[in-house]
Formats: structure tokens, sequence, C-alpha cells
């Protein structure tokens, strides 16, 4: 969600003394030839060829296993002169030779903002003898003493989490600490360790924010795939990289096919949940193309923004894929006007993938230097690029120069001329000069020893970065001959043993920095205005939000999109005369709601009867109970309503990571975000449209600017809940006349007037008048047609409570159609916690168009169903539940069908005969038809036996088949099947075709 006002156009950023972009994209330095003019820390690490997970890795790089990080390392740092020191070791850290109790591995330091002191993460310990298997954690240590010729110190930050691993710290404007850790997002130890969306590898949980002194630690953001590299930049924003990998789980895939991983779903996040034998996601789309929906593997590694509160997450500037990417497919395939994208002529000509170990550069403030390197091969090296991306710079003309050359971007086993080495944790230095860690190596790393006596293909020294030509290739190395050390250590089977040189990792720059300002995210004129109309105190909701752990999201306008976005569905519309954004011609698509799903870590790895540690984020429809938001007209979990203006407001769970989509009407899904977005208790964060527009939208407009009702309709809600003031209900029309309706309902505690509202649609409302005064009985004039109206109470300080049940009227027009009959005949079934459900749709009354199941017990919902006779769902939390059906079309909605009690876990039902077993023949075309069974478990399916003249089975989920077969005789019975067993077969009929 986009926050800041409309960034004006400003011609690209220079790269200055630093990199200094020429017309043509190159770069050029100010120092080339010279070395550092200032100190540099750095740490050493015995190699490790493995780059799965490993120190150094692009992902799951905080593990603490010396397998994942060889013991040996130290803190190192290089003065102006050449001399080296070893700090860790002055300090009393770290051992020679054995890697014991005392081997340490040290990394990502940071220095403070006076220059005298530094920060970073060390694990301590290693096994002391073959198979001691322990556990080992990085934590914070902070240093002091870095002059030459001063006695360094070293003190683990208090206060801290335990247990945990605490990586990338860096110092806050206000001298907090910022980091990463594995910490779960609310400290729950069950929940350890968090699993990534990829690989279910264990990740970071997100930022952390900590004051040493008291201990007060908070979660930035809840990042499900892991965030990197954190630093803050001289505007006051935290700068960092975050892995975006939002994608239904690849491993639960594969489980469908044969159960390799054991995938499977807890109910929730307690610690006794239970673990079920189901692995249901609801969101996002498919991994594989589905209907005429395309298939969704969003996966990149981009820079984000975010302020040292923890609000105002959102991409650098909001840029995205369509300034940054190659290529992606678009959402639907059966619409003509969504395109797969590709460049094009936009501002941005140099596409990249991945933008890693993010540095601002000193003397240029909003320049942004990082490296786009592989997934894997390379410990997250590769091509050294740079970004301008000052605030006040448009995403539109943000735009990538290629640093080192195109082909420092990936591996090669036969490399060009151009291809110098790979590159990582590239520094620019405040004296102009740049500095990187290089290996010459281009090829994939591996183990060309054994493993005990490993042997890395790469060779990371600290060098200056030089230019020669248009891009830049490795000058002179910092470290001399380099740093040699013998090391070995117990992994913990097998001795491993090392001589050579130590990877140099992680160079910075030592020197005095101006705290840059705190970056706060103000609130916008159109929503303050709102906030001043409807009489709200903003510091006041700012309270209540807190008090319930909640921050408040508005869009203004979400029939807007940026004109760039072709590849989602954009020519919107809110139905019943509401806003529309309506480009070209095509298909033009309803939206009414916004659904929202929060990250739950509900998803465990190899299998229910005994779960390794750890959770996967699914998303699931919000359920947070504190979320509490104006009822939508149908039962869609975790939606809002849309305003008339196209607005949204939604008050959402703070410190979860949290996505959302918009839906039809019906709540088919219309067009998904994508994206994982974390808000702060009390935060209140605007976006101005639906993927927010950068300079124009899709009819050449700017972003809306319009006061959004939504929020309106919100704050009056919130004023409702307050007061305690009650809805009116039981509303029924007492009667027409020409064109006069009179309404009349059941009076609402507290109410001082009430408010009659309507539209042509279901839950439309095109328009509202105030009855101005308290009785129950209202009689106004109306337009003709078939109308939809609800009753809202007002009360005092202008509260309006929720809308009373909506009732149907026909006003000079023919009678609409008949309302469905009732269904009969509901059955049902619990196996373990999967429900199965069957009923036989009633033939009388009007034809349904959809069904709706009710739901109450342990959990009270109605959920809309297409029109079936049978559903299923493959994880209810466990209770006892009592479930009925109801049909629906546009004149209205049935009685409910009987009702079924389940219990879940539960007993397993096998269903029973099928009843009303029917075989028919014209010609040479058989025809089978059949019921529900009348008794048992909701079955899923039916097989038809056939034996004569063809014996063999059939399976279907339908009750009728229809085919042509050749002349015969052929005996047919029918058997119902579940979960839980197969019913005996229906007496046996013979055909015989001529």
């Amino acid at each position: 969600m986009r926050t800041n006002t409309l960034h004006m156009r400003l011609p690209y950023a220079l790269l200055g003394a630093v990199l200094a972009a020429t017309a043509a994209g190159h770069v050029t330095s100010a120092r080339q030839g010279a070395m550092p003019a200032a100190p540099i820390l750095f740490v050493t690490q015995v190699p490790t060829p493995a780059d799965f997970a490993t120190i150094g890795s692009v992902f799951a790089n905080h593990k603490g296993a010396v397998s994942d990080a060889p013991r040996g390392g130290d803190l190192w740092i290089r003065y102006p002169n050449g001399t080296l020191k070893n700090l860790t070791a002055a300090a009393g850290y770290g051992t020679t030779g054995l890697q014991g109790a005392g081997g340490i591995a040290v990394r990502e330091p940071a220095v403070h903002w006076d220059g005298t002191k530094a920060v970073f993460s060390m694990v301590v310990g290693s096994p002391t003898r073959q198979y001691e298997v322990a556990t080992y954690y990085w934590q914070l240590y902070e240093i002091v003493g870095l002059g030459q010729s001063q006695t360094p110190v070293i003190t683990k930050v208090p206060n801290q989490p335990a247990n945990y691993n605490n990586v990338s710290p860096i110092y806050g404007a206000d001298d907090r600490i910022i980091f990463s850790s594995d910490r779960p997002r609310d400290g729950q130890r069950h929940l350890y360790p968090q699993l990534d969306e990829y690989e279910s590898t264990p990740v970071v949980s997100g930022l952390w924010s900590l004051d040493p002194a008291t201990g007060d630690l908070f979660l930035m953001n809840h990042s499900p795939s892991g965030v990197f590299s954190p630093q803050v930049d001289s505007f006051g924003r935290v700068i960092f990289t975050r892995w975006d990998h939002l994608q239904r789980d690849q491993q639960a895939d594969a489980d469908a096919v044969s159960n390799t991983y054991g995938t499977f779903n807890y109910t929730s996040e307690a610690a006794g949940a239970a673990a079920v034998n189901s692995r249901a996601e609801v969101f996002p789309e498919s991994r594989r193309t589905t209907g005429n929906v395309e298939a969704y593997t969003l996966n990149h590694f981009f820079p984000w923004q975010i302020n040292d509160d923890g609000t105002g997450e959102e991409t650098l500037n909001h840029i995205g894929r369509h300034e940054l990417h190659r290529y992606f497919n678009r959402s639907f395939n059966d619409d003509a006007r969504l395109q797969e994208f590709n460049p094009g002529s936009r501002f941005n000509t140099n596409s990249i993938t991945n933008f890693l170990q993010i540095k601002e550069a000193p003397s240029q403030p909003g320049t942004y230097i990082g490296i786009d390197a592989p997934e894997f091969a390379t410990h997250a090296a590769g091509q050294i690029i740079s970004i301008n991306g000052a605030p006040t710079v448009n995403a539109d003309q943000m735009a990538i120069t290629y640093v080192t050359h195109p082909d420092t971007a990936s591996t090669d086993d036969t490399p060009s001329p151009n291809h110098s080495g790979l590159y990582r944790n590239p520094l620019p230095m405040a004296d102009g000069l740049l500095v990187a860690v290089h290996t010459s190596e281009t090829r994939a790393d591996r183990n060309d020893g054994t493993r005990a006596a490993p042997q890395s293909r790469y060779r990371f020294r600290m060098k200056t970065i030089t230019q020669a030509g248009q891009y830049w290739v490795p000058g002179q190395t910092l470290t001399g001959a380099g740093i040699v050390e013998t090391i070995s250590y117990w992994d913990p089977d097998v001795l491993v043993s090392y001589t050579g040189e130590l990877w140099e990792l992680d160079p910075v720059e030592v020197r005095a920095r101006p705290r840059p300002p705190r970056h706060t995210t103000p609130m916008l004129a159109p929503e303050q205005q709102v906030f001043a109309d409807e009489g709200v105190d903003v510091a006041e909701l700012r309270r209540y939000l807190r008090a319930n752990n909640l921050a408040l999201v508005v869009s203004r306008d979400v029939t807007t999109r940026d004109g760039a976005d072709r590849q989602q569905p954009f020519r919107l519309r809110v139905p019943g005369g509401g806003a529309q954004s309506l480009p070209g011609s095509g298909t033009t698509y309803d939206v009414a709601f916004m659904q929202f799903f929060q990250g739950d870590l509900i998803r465990g790895m190899g299998g229910p009867a005994n779960p390794r540690p750890g959770r996967r984020v699914l998303a699931q429809p919000m359920h947070e109970p504190a979320a509490q938001n104006p009822p939508v007209a149908i039962p869609l979990q975790g939606a809002v309503k849309l305003g008339r203006d196209g607005s949204m407001a939604a008050f959402v769970p703070a410190r979860r990571a949290l996505s959302w989509h918009l839906t039809s009407p019906t709540g088919t899904p219309v067009v998904r975000e994508r994206y994982w977005l974390t808000f702060q208790p009390g935060e209140i964060r605007t976006c101005t449209s639906c993927h927010a527009v950068n300079t124009k939208d899709q009819l050449n407009r700017p972003e809306p600017q319009n006061k959004p009702e939504a929020l309106a309709e919100l704050l009056r809600f919130y004023r409702t809940q307050s007061s305690g003031m009650g809805a009116p209900a039981n509303l029924q029309v007492q009667s027409v006349a020409g064109n006069t309706v009179t309404l009349q309902w059941t009076a609402a505690a507290g109410a001082t007037g009430y408010l009659v509202e309507g539209g042509t649609t279901p839950g439309g409302t095109m328009g509202q008048i105030p009855t101005g005064s308290t009785n129950t009985t209202f009689s106004f004039p109306s337009p003709s047609g078939v109308l939809y109206l609800r009753v809202k109470a007002l009360g005092a300080n202008g509260a309006t409570s929720a809308a009373s049940n909506e009732v149907q009227v026909a006003v000079n027009v023919a009678t609409p159609p008949a309302p469905p009959a009732a269904p009969t005949m509901l059955t049902g079934n619990a196996v373990g916690s999967r429900l199965q459900l069957a009923w036989t749709n009633a033939t009388t009354g009007g034809t349904p168009t959809a069904l709706l199941l009710h739901v109450s017990g342990a959990l009270s919902l109605t959920v809309p169903l297409a029109p079936g006779q049978t559903f299923s769902y493959p994880a209810v939390p466990p209770g006892t539940y009592t479930f009925s059906t109801s049909a629906q079309n546009a004149a209205g909605t049935s009685p409910a069908s009987n009702s079924v009690t389940l219990t879940f876990p539960g007993t397993c039902t096998p269903p029973g005969v099928p009843t009303g077993f029917q075989t028919t023949r014209a010609g040479n075309l058989v025809t089978v038809s059949w019921n529900s069974p009348a008794a048992g478990g909701a079955p899923d399916a039916y097989t038809l036996h056939v034996t004569g003249s063809f014996t063999g089975s059939v399976g279907t989920a339908a009750r009728t088949l229809s085919g042509t077969v050749g002349p015969g005789t052929y005996t047919l019975a029918v058997a119902s099947t579940n979960p839980c067993g197969t019913s005996a077969a229906t007496p046996a009929q013979t055909v015989v075709v001529p």
C-alpha cells in the first residue's frame, strides 16, 4: 500500500562522486586506482562450498549449526595504512586450530553514527568431540575500541531474544538496534522455526527493533520468506531486501501425487491445535494454470523501505515488477485485453531479478548499490547494479545501472571475456571509492575436495572496483596476500580440516555520520477531511487501534490501476452506478468487496503423526476477532464492502503479514495484489488505488483525490460499536401503493432516528433517506423498479448502526420470479476434520442460482456456495456444528433445509445406498440417474457397475450418466462412496440395446 504523495517527475539522479550515470548508462569513479581513506570493518569466514541455506547464501543464511557456518572466522579491521587487526582475537574471542567450545563465526558488522563502536552478530561454540550434538544461535554483540592503538572490548547486547538466531543488526536513528531474527512472530516457541514459502526451509520471521536498555522489543514487519541486509539511509528510511514468494506450497503439490514431504495443516496456530490430514490452500491462485486462471509463480528479492517504527512498509518508492522485471504472465487467459508483460518503452531499460546487499552511496544520497545474483550456487554473488531511489523520485523514473557487465549476473562454465567474475557486498565509500567482495571464478561453486577436506572454488577477497570502459572490473586487493589460517572442527561426525585463505565478507566503512531525521508517513488531506467530517478524533482512534492490536487501511478508488499494469483486470466498476474506470472496450469486471488474508503459521511438514519442528505461513481469510468491520451482504470471511466511490477502509490485525484481493459481488476473486504487507498497532495507512498509480492510471489520470466514502462508513460503524447502539431488526414491506412504499421494523436500542437505504442490486446503495423520527414505520416515494432496501439506526454524535435485514420490493413492475423452495434430504459426514454434505434441490419454486450453507455451533457463519448438491471442506476446526442449506435467486432466499449435526474430529460413516435408481434408453443412448442416499454419511462420488456385453465400473461425482453404447445386454447398478467406505449397490436394472 502506498502512503506518500504523488512523486514529482525528476530527471534520472546522477551517481555523483561514487557512480556518475551518463546518458549511455556508463559509470565513472572519482578515485580511480586509489585505496580506502577510512578504516574498513569486515569479517573472515572459513570457506564452505555448500550453498543451500548456509552462511552467505541468498536466503536461509541465518542458521547457527557448524555445517551451516563453519567456525574459525573473526571480526577484522583494515586501517588506511593497510594494517590489519583481528578485533575478536584482541578482545579475547575465538580460537586457533581445532575449534571447540571457544570457536566462533562472525557476520555483518554495522558502525554507530558516531563512528566509535559497532554492532555485529556472532555465534559462539562448536562440538568438542566427535558425535557431540548441540544447538548454537547467532547473537548480537557490540564492540568499542576500534582505533589502531585502542584495545577492543566486546559485550553481548542485553535483552535480545535468547535461543534464537539474531543477525544483520544496525543502529536505528534513535539508537535502538534493528535486526533480523528467527524468533516467531508472537514469541510462541511451538511455532519455531518459521519455514519459508519455497522449500519450507527455516527462515527469519522479519525485522525486529530492540531497546537494549529496557528490553522493549517489537516486530517491525512479518515476512513469511525472510528479510535481509537492513540499513538506515540518509532520509531516515530503513532500506532492506525482502524475499517475495507468495506462492502455493510446491511440496504440498508434490504430496498430492506422492506423499514425499508429509505436508499437512494445523487447525490453528495454537499450541494444542490438531494436526489434520489436509493440505488445503485458499490464496493465492494455483502454481499451475487452472481453467481461465493462469499459474502464479512470483519469486524475487526486491528493495523495500519501512519507517523505523514499523509503519509505512512498501517497496522502495513503490517500485515493482513493471519497473524492474523482464517478463511475467497475465492473470486470466480468456480476456484479450490482458497482456503478458514485456518492458517495452519504459524508462528503465535494464531489467533485474534480485536486488541484494543494498548500500546507499554516502556522497550521493538516494543512490543505492547492490547485487543481482542467482538464488543458488554463488553464495549471493553476481553483478553489481545501482538504482536512483531518493524519496522524491517517482518509480516510473527509477532506473537500474549495470555497474559490472551483465555477464557477471550469473555463472558460466565457458565465460566470455566480459565476465570478470562474481561480486558481493558492494561498499560505496564517502571518499568516492567503490569496494566490493570479488571472486574471479565464474562457475557455480561446488566441493572440489572431500567432506573431511572441503575445497570451495570461490576465493572471496575485498577489492577496489574500477572502471574499464563502459563497465567496472576488480582492482587491487585490500588485504595483500590474504588472511590464511589452519582450521579444524567436528561437523560433528567428521573432523573437517582446512588450510588456506579465508573469505573476506561484509565490509563496512568506519566513520562518523550525521543522524538522519526519523522518517514518518503523514496522513494526507482527503483522509484528514473525512475524520473532520465524521467528528472522529484521530488520536483517540489510534489509542483504540493500539489497545486492540489493529491498524486502519484505506484506499481511495480501487477501480483505478497504474497505467503500466495490463496483466490483471483493469476495466473495473463498482456495480449499481458506482465508480468505474473503463479504458477502451472489452470485458468489464464488477468489484464489490476487498477480501483480506492473514498469514497463519499452520502448514506442517513430516506428517501429522510425527511432524517436524516449525510451521510455514498459509494465507487464510482474515479472522482476528478484534478486527471488527461493517458486515457485508454475502458471507465472505475477511471482506469489507467497497464504497460507491470505489474506496475501501478496514480494520486489520497488526504485526501479522496480510494480503488481499478484490472480488466480484458474489465473492469471486478479480484482482489479486499478491504481496505480503505488515501494519503496526495504531497505524493509519492510505493507498490511493489498487496497485497505486505512479504517474498516470489507464485513463491517463493522476492518482485519485476523493474523500473515501468507505472510510466515513467505517468511522460511523466505529462510533456505533463504541456507543453500544443496536441495529434495527425484522424489516418488512407493509405496503406498496403506486410509487409509495411503506416499511416497518423493530426498534434499535439507543436510536435517535433511522436511515432507509437501498439500490437495484442486493447489497447495493444508490440512495439514503433519513426518516426524521424514531418511528418504526416509514413511507416514502420510490422510483419504479425492483429495489433492495435496508434500515440503519442513527444515534448520538453521528453514530450509524449496522444495517437491518434486506427486503426486496417491486414498485410498478411485474412481480419478480418466485424464490426457490428449500433443499431437502441433507446428509452429512465428518471424516476426521473433513466435512462432506449432500442434499437434493427442490423442483418447485424458482430456479436457484446460488446456495447458502448455514453453520452454527463451535463457529457460526454462512458460506455462499455455487449451484450444486454436494459440498466438502477439508479442515473444519474441532467442535460440534449444525449444518443446513438454503437456495437463492434474484427473488429471494428459501427457508433452510433439514439440519445435520456433526462433531469434528468425528466418527467416519460410510454412505447409504443411492435411491431412485432409473435406467432409460433412446435408441443407442442409455441414461442412468439416481438420488442421494437417504441414510449414512454424505457421498463424495458414485460408482456405476456394468456387466453383460460390457463389464467394468465408471466413477462420477454427478448423479446422472448418459452415453451411446453398442448393441447388447447391459446390467447396471450404482453404489455410493466416501473416504469412510462404499455402500452396497442398488438393485440391478437391465437394458437391451438392439
